[in-house]
């Protein structure tokens, strides 16, 4: 065997199978897929963008949940069973700080939007499903760009006292609209149709009943009609109105969200909260 005429060729060999290794080398390196982000914002036909797990599961809110504690447990958490991951990440367009985790009664973890609880419906079977929409009027698609929200507690007064829907004295839960991040809004029962009655031109008393400066009413839960939220003007500030109503926050509930302490002040009915039952405000 002539080893010098063969040497080339050898060589080209050796070339060819480590160019061969290198190249599956490679492509076994990239053919890895990137893993999908633990929540994404995914576009429904139906709502637009909704909050969903990475594998396109979607994501609910629950209105008994405004105080930003988990209120499904037991059976209930078998119908809605809660989402958590540890390792966040994000689609582009959610912003890590709204995210937070909270510790159950049963000692689990969950994770929070703007501190409302994370939960799965049992009965969405495949992605982009959103059949717990509107359930019991409770349970709503959680979606990053509501403007208001709802809460269903249970009204206690600034005086300590609990009231019904009726606003007297007794036990029961009452849906009213909160802000976004689970804090009560309230109407001023002087006010008239889109006009404010309280507010000075100084905005001295704004610290007591501060307006709501939300310029517009993006998205609503499907219990409500965005059609029914405008804006108006007042010394310059922009004011949400529901029904004629201007919104308002109570300074007292000290920007806690599930308080609802202005129901009782100075007299119940003065300040009262606001549902989808309101009546439209008088001119």
């Amino acid at each position: 065997m002539n080893l010098r005429k063969n040497l080339p060729l050898a060589i080209a060999g050796i070339a060819v199978m480590f160019a061969s290794w290198s190249c599956s080398k490679n492509n076994n390196s990239t053919s890895t897929p990137t893993p999908a982000n633990a929540v994404k914002l995914s576009a429904n036909a139906k709502f637009g963008n909704i909050l969903t797990d990475s594998k396109g599961k979607t994501l609910y809110f629950f209105a008994i949940d405004a105080n930003g504690s988990s209120g499904c447990n037991g059976g209930c958490s078998v119908v809605w069973p809660t989402f958590y991951q540890a390792d966040l990440t994000l689609d582009k367009g959610l912003d890590s700080k709204d995210f937070g985790t909270i510790t159950r009664t049963d000692g689990s973890k969950q994770t929070t939007y703007k501190g409302w609880p994370l939960y799965y419906y049992q009965s969405d079977a495949n992605a982009g499903d959103t059949n717990g929409d509107k359930v019991g009027n409770t349970w709503f698609v959680a979606k990053p760009d509501y403007t208001v929200m709802v809460s269903n507690s249970q009204l206690i007064g600034n005086d300590g006292v609990k009231y019904n829907s009726d606003l007297k004295p007794g036990d029961g839960v009452t849906q009213y609209i909160v802000d976004d991040r689970g804090q009560t809004l309230y109407s001023f029962s002087h006010d008239k149709f889109k006009t404010n009655n309280f507010t000075n031109s100084t905005f001295s008393n704004n610290k007591v009943w501060p307006i709501d400066t939300i310029k517009t009413a993006l998205n609503v839960p499907s219990v409500l009609d965005k059609t029914q939220f405008q804006t108006i003007t007042v010394f310059g500030k922009t004011q949400l109105v529901y029904k004629g109503w201007p919104l308002y926050y109570f300074g007292a509930d000290n920007n806690q969200r599930g308080n609802n302490k202005g129901v009782s002040v100075p007299t119940p009915g003065i300040w009262p909260y606001v549902n989808a039952t309101t009546a439209v405000a008088p001119n």
